[in-house]
């Protein structure tokens, strides 16, 4: 189904019994409203105005349309800042208050704004947890965008030195741990301990791990609140959140979506692809510029399909120009239609367009939406009334996604080691996990993300990017998995409070793999050494270890100087350096070999997706191709030949 987002609160009430019939008669189900609302939910302190609102959900559902609300937690008004200054974050980075006059203005550790932001949320839940025409809640919006998760507040500071005092029990232990006699760091309480913020040069990266933990806490804990609160007062409605990428928010997601019947994502392709390619020459960013990445947008959607269980949402999809990223093109036409129905390949159960009415003030009146500020139908419209077709044709409830054949596992520690311990200026875990996708992807697989500790059961091949600190239940489970299981360089580098491990890396994974990390250097990409495997050789770059064996396991591809780069004890294989896309894609196709997953190498800008009995094909090029389907499918939505930025859908032959 489709949705969209409004703002009713900043249009005429004249407009809003036309809104909603135009929007049901364009094809949509559900409409999110209220998320921004809280000065007008509560104009004066204690003072409530849901007269308005109570309007709006009576229009949109008499009009055969389910509301979404969101919780206004991510704008208190200003008169609350006024009244309690110090719910505002302090900048780690700066030293400076955050002030009022955007967004996301609060700081997760402020005790007074848990209060205040429960108190709104039980408000609206107590009066619409049972209105019928309310189909569910999202909490807060766009948790930790901005930067926010990390606060240098007072709050923050008091709130760290009580987790620090819980977490370890005894300042001494803390002490040894985090290695505080190096530079004369040891505390003799918890409530000498500062933030790691501000020091000269660099801090200890146990305290900047734990610092990140702390904060991640808060984020998780004030979230929850919100939504015990929702269950309670709304009950046998949805709770779900709008995620952000995952690497933005400096938050565990999987615990922060531990909760939620599914997470949401917003998906703006062509501004991820600017940022992401900002480093790329205009050559390789060119063909990309109106179409977005075509690994980029299902890199996201498969991490959001990994948080939590349920089909989930795309809570804002991009209909047209944005405001905010670098530089902000219009979508090449057709994209928009390629982009839903690639969602719902993905698994998704609702796309939701962001917004309805382009808005001719504030901060994203350059933001297009399905109409223009007048009123009139913006170049989208047209793809949506193609979409509404399309899902009538797919009938989409009959296929549900099933679980794929090769798992990515994807590490919150991993992503925070790699931002505090970088040791080289290159290393970024968010684009290694990405290019381990983009070779899965190039070969046309299905793939599921996983967190450390998640179930591993029916994959026949587990690739693990990177996996700082593996726990106890993670070993388990890769020993128990029948699946061929791949390591990249630095897994088990570490202990939990960021030290090497005994007995050197990978530590506790010689359980798996009877080998040594003796050393690390890192170097410029563009200075790489080299790496031999299968008989071709592959650059070696950015992260490279030495390795010796301390065990029964055989070397697979060794560096130019003779040593070993790749080592295998049974089904665990571990890669001792980064190398690029076409080693990865050529190594992981050869595990897919002997694991007996089919592979197809695919055009670079053709993607597939299985969803139960039908194969999704999307054609990112400027001119048609051939659809990668097998002699004698039956195609239920295009043909053997894919347009230009088109979809087709096949079912396999009998």
């Amino acid at each position: 189904m489709l949705g969209v987002c409004y703002y009713p609160e900043q249009w005429p009430t004249s407009l809003w019994r036309e809104d909603a019939r135009r929007m049901k008669a364009l094809g949509l189900t559900y409409v999110r409203i209220g998320e921004f609302a809280w000065s007008r939910f509560e104009p004066e302190p204690g003072v409530y105005d849901f007269d308005w609102f109570d309007e709006i959900i009576q229009i949109l559902g008499e009009a055969g349309l389910k509301v979404v609300i969101g919780t206004p937690t991510a704008t208190p008004p200003k008169w609350l800042i006024d009244r309690h200054p110090e719910i505002l974050p302090v900048d780690p980075e700066t030293g400076r208050v955050r002030g009022f006059g955007s967004r996301r203005h609060y700081d997760f550790s402020s005790p007074v704004y848990r209060r205040e932001s429960d108190r709104i949320t039980l408000a609206l839940a107590e009066r619409y947890g049972h209105n019928p025409y309310v189909a569910g809640w999202q909490t807060d919006n766009e948790i930790s965008c901005h930067d926010t998760t990390l606060s240098a507040s007072p709050a923050a500071k008091a709130g760290f030195q009580a987790w620090c005092a819980a977490r370890y029990g005894d300042i001494d232990a803390l002490n040894t741990a985090w290695g505080n006699v190096f530079w004369s760091m040891e505390y003799r309480s918890f409530d000498e301990i500062e933030l790691p913020v501000g020091a000269v040069t660099e801090t200890n990266p146990a305290h900047r791990m734990a610092y990140r933990r702390y904060s991640s806490d808060q984020v998780v804990a004030f979230h929850d609140a919100q939504v015990k609160i929702l269950r309670a007062h709304s009950p046998g409605k949805f709770v779900t959140h709008n995620f952000i990428p995952m690497n933005e928010t400096g938050v565990d997601n999987h615990a922060l979506a531990a909760d939620l019947d599914f997470a949401a994502y917003d998906n703006y392709p062509l501004g991820r692809t600017d940022l992401l390619m900002a480093g790329d020459g205009a050559e390789a960013f060119r063909p990309y510029m109106r179409t977005g990445h075509p690994d980029f947008g299902t890199f996201f959607f498969d991490q959001t399909r990994g948080l939590a269980p349920g089909a989930f949402w795309i809570m804002e999809q991009q209909p047209g120009p944005v405001n905010w990223a670098n530089h902000n093109p219009r979508p090449a036409p057709g994209m928009v239609r390629l982009w839903t129905l690639e969602a719902f390949a993905h698994g998704a159960g609702v796309v939701s367009y962001f917004r309805w009415r382009q808005a001719p003030f504030a901060q994203e009146q350059m933001h297009a939406g399905l109409l223009r500020p007048d009123s009139s139908q913006a170049a989208a419209w047209p793809e949506i009334e193609a979409v509404v077709r399309d899902l009538a044709a797919l009938d989409l409830d009959q296929y549900p996604t099933a679980r794929a054949k090769v798992a990515l596992m994807v590490d919150v520690q991993a992503q925070w080691l790699g931002e505090i311990e970088r040791q080289g200026r290159s290393y970024d875990y968010t684009h290694i996990l990405l290019d381990h996708y983009r070779a899965l992807r190039a070969l046309g697989l299905d793939v599921d993300f996983v967190p450390p500790e998640g179930d591993l059961s029916g994959y026949a091949l587990v690739v693990i990017p990177a996996l700082a600190t593996p726990s106890a239940r993670t070993i388990a489970n890769l020993k128990a998995s029948s699946a061929l299981v791949v390591f990249g360089p630095r897994s088990g580098g570490k202990t939990d409070d960021v030290t090497l491990p005994k007995g050197l890396p990978p530590g506790v994974l010689r359980e798996l793999l009877p080998i040594r990390v003796l050393s690390v250097e890192t170097l410029r990409p563009d200075c790489p050494d080299a790496m031999i495997w299968n008989g071709k050789t592959y650059p070696s770059a950015t992260w490279r270890e030495e390795i010796e064996l301390a065990g029964e396991a055989e070397v697979a591809a060794r560096y130019a100087d003779g040593g070993a780069a790749i080592v295998r004890a049974g089904k665990a294989i571990y890669v001792a350096s980064l190398s690029d896309r076409a080693f990865l894609t050529d190594f992981l196709e050869s595990l897919c070999a002997e694991a007996g997953v089919a592979t197809q190498r695919l055009d670079a800008k053709v993607r597939v997706r299985r969803r139960g009995d039908l194969t999704f094909a999307f054609n990112y090029n400027e001119e048609p191709v051939p659809a990668p389907a097998p002699a004698g499918a039956v195609f239920v939505l295009g043909g053997a030949l894919i347009g230009p930025r088109d979809a087709a859908v096949w079912k396999a032959p009998a």
